[in-house]
């Protein structure tokens, strides 16, 4: 499974909850997460997209650990079960 269809998927599973999945590009800071996810009530996921198997780089682990450290949840995902995952989590927190 490619990294483009499950990325694909996730913008369409959060549309269907009534959210966003924005590409984020940030030309001035490498190793930002793929995508940051806008829920409603003002909630914000970042997600980093893998394919399957993949790990994060070591620029990306020190984003995911600022971004953490700032209160932000993080994930990375590199399955359609891991998309579900968020969506139950999703569901669990009211956002």
């Amino acid at each position: 499974m490619e990294e483009q269809k499950i990325e694909r998927r996730l913008k369409k599973e959060i549309e269907l909850i009534g959210g966003k999945a924005l590409k984020f590009v940030s030309p001035a800071v490498s190793g930002v997460p793929d995508r940051i996810i806008l829920l409603p009530y003002g909630k914000v996921i970042f997600v980093e997209l893998k394919a399957p198997g993949k790990k994060l780089r070591p620029i990306q682990e020190l984003r995911k650990k600022e971004l953490e450290k700032l209160g932000f949840d993080y994930w990375v995902i590199d399955s359609y079960e891991e998309i579900e995952s968020l969506l139950k989590y999703i569901k669990v927190q009211e956002y």
